[in-house]
């Protein structure tokens, strides 16, 4: 690519000076002249352009292959009840009661980050991690090999483990590559309201990172990968008048995103993990993909696991005729769920076989929503027992903090 930079500039320059001489050789002036070299130039633009397009879609001939290959779900036959650790957590000193939570009570699984937080993993050779995503191997830091040791642990209790990895809203991996970052239309990069810089889901290239990553965690020890911010950022009329879309391919947003699950089912179901996805609440109830790419339709039949955010926090007051949601937890659950049966059922009837849903229930107190209650064994417990009462028997509870009460139902 740097070649054909250089050979534009030196067209560019050419033409400087050949306009520079002409005042002193008595170059032709007239429009004929003028259209031919514009025609020139113009000739040579497209060919680069014809050029970077050929190269780049031979690079993506694999790709193009694997995705075409059909994906086989494989959700788990029994019921998975987590609480997410942060990897944080996981690595200090509160991770034995934890521990000790999961085993007395009906929970048996966790949710733990492994790409923010503690560095876990690093590369062979000279470079970014990023840039040599293909050589990851886990760090030797003391936090790695520690974070490794907690696995082991786990794993010796029978704890089912998740790994969350965190996708498209991966700061970290777009200051390390700003190439894979969202651009605006100026070129500069792209950040959201509070600053944070994303990668952009239309490039396949940026793909490879959250699936290499996945891998070395199967490697570890993890059962399942769960991607979250598997999507575009949210304010979707105001982001796509501001960015400039790497998007050869012409995809919809909701085709970036199924397509990058698509591709995580065929690799990690060949390196003997499960692969999940996490989606908001509300893409179980609406038809399109709320502008962030997050279709219900295609994400379901892409992998083993589809899990709705249901907190009830997060829904507006009245919806489904419900006043406050958040003080009506039970209710909400139900609804939300509801909706989700309908949508598989859709395409159950199509003879397309869908993710199981497990949902993502609320474990925190959303102290910025009026009115709020606080969250504590009675919201949790009215959630589950709502979920269980419409067939749903596998759950994840959600507190950043990671302080959860001992929940039994």
């Amino acid at each position: 690519m740097k070649r054909y930079r250089n050979l534009s500039r030196f067209a560019i320059f050419s033409l400087v000076i050949v306009l520079l001489a002409c005042p002193l050789s008595g170059c032709a002036t007239d429009n004929t002249s003028a259209d031919s070299l514009d025609d020139q130039l113009i000739s040579a633009a497209v060919k680069q352009q014809q050029i970077r397009k050929a190269t780049k879609k031979r690079k993506y001939a694999n790709y193009a292959a694997a995705d075409s290959r059909p994906v086989t779900l494989n959700p788990s036959t029994q019921p998975v009840r987590a609480i997410y650790v942060s990897s944080h957590v996981a690595n200090g000193k509160r991770m034995n009661a934890l521990i000790d939570l999961v085993k007395q009570t009906e929970l048996n699984a966790m949710v733990i980050d492994i790409n923010s937080g503690v560095s876990l993993v690093a590369t062979e050779g000279k470079g970014s991690k990023a840039k040599n995503y293909k050589k990851l191997v886990w760090s030797n830091k003391r936090s790695a090999q520690h974070f490794r040791e907690v696995i082991k642990k786990l794993k010796n209790e029978n704890i089912y483990l998740i790994a969350r990895i965190v996708t498209f809203k991966n700061p970290e991996l777009a200051r390390a590559v700003p190439a894979w970052s969202l651009k605006r239309k100026n070129g500069k990069t792209w950040t959201d309201r509070s600053g944070t810089p994303w990668i952009d889901p239309y490039r396949q290239d940026a793909w490879e990172y959250p699936l290499a990553l996945a891998e070395k965690a199967v490697e570890i020890g993890f059962d399942e990968i769960q991607y979250d911010y598997v999507r575009f950022p949210e304010n979707a009329a105001k982001v796509d008048r501001e960015v400039a879309y790497d998007n050869e391919e012409g995809w919809k947003k909701s085709e970036a995103i199924s397509k990058f699950l698509h591709r995580a089912n065929l690799r990690i179901h060949k390196s003997g993990a499960r692969v999940s996805a996490d989606v908001f609440g509300l893409v179980g109830s609406t038809d399109d993909d709320m502008g962030i790419g997050q279709s219900w339709s295609a994400i379901a039949r892409e992998v083993d696991v589809i899990s709705p955010m249901i907190y009830p926090s997060h829904y507006s007051q009245g919806m489904w005729g419900i006043a406050n949601p958040d003080l009506s937890p039970g209710p909400i659950i139900t609804r939300a769920l509801k909706d989700t049966v309908k949508r598989n059922r859709k395409l159950n009837e199509k003879g397309i076989a869908t993710a199981k849903v497990r949902p993502w229930l609320q474990g925190f107190t959303a102290g910025w929503v009026h009115p709020h209650q606080t969250y504590k064994a009675a919201q949790i417990r009215e959630q589950i027992l709502a979920a269980r009462k419409a067939g749903f028997y596998s759950y994840m509870i959600w507190n950043s903090s990671n302080k959860y009460p001992k929940i039994n139902t």
